[in-house]
């Protein structure tokens, strides 16, 4: 497996200069911010190829938005823009595409798991020449209710989405704050994951039983291996399904500088979640 790392942690820097870290911290690979790093369609190749030139691998280009806004005007534009990207990065030979399915909060469960799939199979067969993959993280959003990001989400979209050539970027962190079982989640959809992000969450418990699970404080994104996950049996039960991709490290953990703190606490935060994860690979 390739370590990466997602560029948002550095936003705030010129491209150039988070390439020279994953370079000079020893990381194999980078996941492109597209409104961090990337901005337009256009600019596309020319952040791949400041990537390449300082041998990283790019696994895959990320895109946010909402697929699914219920302002027509809005998601017709998102969407017009997605289709652009998917261009550009198939061009560039980047494997991987991240989106985010997101919600119409004026549709039905129905009508919002059709529309994004109809939008996803539309992308899929418009970039048949590339053989982009589409990916989807499984962020469940500022109000915790995105569409496709619980395994009962996937199902409704795999269901809908035939092609091998969409998948997950799975993250753990996720699920563990909304008390899904990564290791059963990770299982029920082995031949769909497409990059996996390493994040971690920790969980106080004094705290969650003060206030309750709609209540603020008792949880927190951590780097991997300081929060609750067992990453030696998360990696090992990846790897038994055959995955080799990348894992991409999503700094946010509040205490090494996230977000845009202290740019030295951030940089330290990367190379442990680096040398933790190289650590635990040798290991499985």
């Amino acid at each position: 497996m390739k370590i990466g790392f997602y560029t948002s942690t550095f936003n705030d820097r010129p491209f150039e200069e988070v390439a020279d870290f994953a370079r000079e911290a020893g990381f194999d690979a980078i996941e492109i911010d597209v409104g961090g790093h990337i901005k337009t369609p256009d600019r596309v190749a020319d952040a791949v190829t400041i990537a390449r030139d300082r041998g990283l691998f790019v696994a895959s280009i990320t895109f946010f938005g909402n697929q699914l806004d219920a302002d027509v005007g809005r998601r017709t534009e998102l969407r017009s823009q997605t289709l652009e990207f998917a261009h550009a990065i198939g061009e560039a030979k980047v494997p991987i595409f991240v989106i985010f399915p997101g919600r119409n909060d004026d549709a039905s469960e129905e009508e919002n798991y059709d529309s994004f799939a109809d939008h996803a199979n539309a992308l899929i067969e418009a970039t048949v020449a590339s053989g982009l993959t589409f990916a989807i993280e499984n962020w469940p959003g500022p109000k915790d209710n995105f569409v496709g990001t619980t395994p009962y989400g996937w199902q409704q979209l795999f269901a809908r989405i035939k092609s091998p050539r969409f998948g997950l970027e799975f993250d753990p962190s996720h699920l563990l704050r909304i008390g899904v079982d990564p290791f059963a989640a990770l299982a029920d959809v082995r031949d769909r994951i497409a990059i996996l992000h390493a994040k971690d969450t920790a969980i106080d418990a004094e705290q969650l039983q003060a206030v309750g699970y709609h209540g603020k404080g008792w949880w927190q994104y951590k780097l991997p291996g300081k929060g609750m996950l067992d990453w030696d049996k998360f990696l090992r039960q990846a790897k038994s399904y055959g995955f080799d991709g990348t894992l991409s490290i999503e700094h946010e953990d509040a205490a090494y500088g996230w977000p845009r703190k202290d740019l030295s606490a951030r940089k330290e935060g990367e190379r442990l979640g680096l040398s933790f994860l190289r650590n635990t690979l040798k290991s499985i």
